[in-house]
């Protein structure tokens, strides 16, 4: 079984990587040992792990399944790591929190800080793809989120709910005005983050639902970005309401009966949803009325 978990090691390293040269250099081992390492796992089982084609590999039907195991298998080698090292540098423990939006995760991250003043605390924001991908592979061990689509490996919980704001130029016409309906914004051009960002999505999709057509004049992959965007006269933008910040020659509007909404939970692996640390997380920001997702 020993043989066995350094050829699934080589493996592990190959799949999260992407690559036999990194994997090597991640588990501080030549390439050739790397490589036989693999191709004995694959003799041994009779299965292709990787479609190799020249310097290019990627996974397997057979690979993805058994990197899905693996993830969990080092995962919580690396986690049993952590633990020892923080004993040795006289820490309570250490917890890895990764988010989209800042505004959210240092809410959480002050609170968390209150709460275990004697822990080592990480906190780093990255697109909801990678924060999930380092979710998956350990990297983190919480995530704030605001998801499209429930994963079966999570465990997830409604932690905060914002309504979905307009940012115009204080010189647009809306900048006079209280409140919005939705039917305004046809016409209006629009300066939006791309496609995969949840706040874009859940605009369009409640636009579509009414019928009101969106004119995109730009596409930026910012927050920062976008409200510069709109404060040189380019365009409306939209974000979360905790997500805006006071820039000079910006106005935030709210819309008539707040129709869009934005849902953030916490996320965590399923397997280590009763790590006490997390448990205690998850229990302390339950939302009574959440319906579960």
């Amino acid at each position: 079984m020993y043989q066995y978990h350094k050829w699934l090691r080589s493996f592990h390293a190959v799949a999260r990587t992407g690559s036999f040269t990194l994997a090597a250099e991640y588990l501080c081992v030549g390439q050739p040992t790397v490589s036989e390492q693999v191709s004995s796992l694959e003799k041994q089982f009779s299965v292709e792990l990787f479609h190799r084609r020249g310097r290019f590999i990627e996974l397997s039907a057979a690979g993805r399944e058994l990197y899905a195991i693996t993830q969990g298998l080092f995962g919580q080698e690396s986690e049993a790591v952590q633990l020892l090292q923080s004993f040795k540098q006289r820490k309570a423990g250490m917890l890895r929190l990764g988010a989209v939006s800042p505004p959210i995760a240092m809410s959480l991250t002050y609170q968390l800080m209150q709460r275990y003043p004697d822990i080592e605390l990480e906190t780093s924001f990255n697109t909801e793809g990678e924060t999930l991908e380092r979710l998956y592979n350990f990297d983190i061990d919480v995530a704030i989120l605001a998801l499209s689509e429930f994963d079966q490996r999570l465990n997830t919980q409604l932690y905060r709910s914002y309504p979905i704001i307009a940012v115009v130029r204080d010189d647009h016409p809306w900048a006079s005005q209280e409140q919005v309906r939705v039917e305004e914004i046809s016409g209006q051009r629009l300066v939006l983050r791309e496609r995969a960002s949840r706040t874009r999505q859940l605009v369009e999709e409640e636009c579509h639902r009414r019928g009101v057509e969106l004119d995109c004049a730009m596409q930026l992959n910012s927050r920062e970005a976008i409200v510069h965007a709109i404060a040189q006269g380019i365009g409306i933008g939209f974000v979360s309401a905790v997500e805006y910040a006071q820039t000079p020659g910006t106005r935030p509007i709210t819309f008539v009966d707040h129709p869009f909404h934005i849902d953030y939970y916490l996320c965590c692996l399923g397997i280590r949803r009763n790590r006490p640390m997390i448990n205690e997380l998850f229990d302390s920001n339950a939302q009574p009325d959440a319906p579960p997702p």
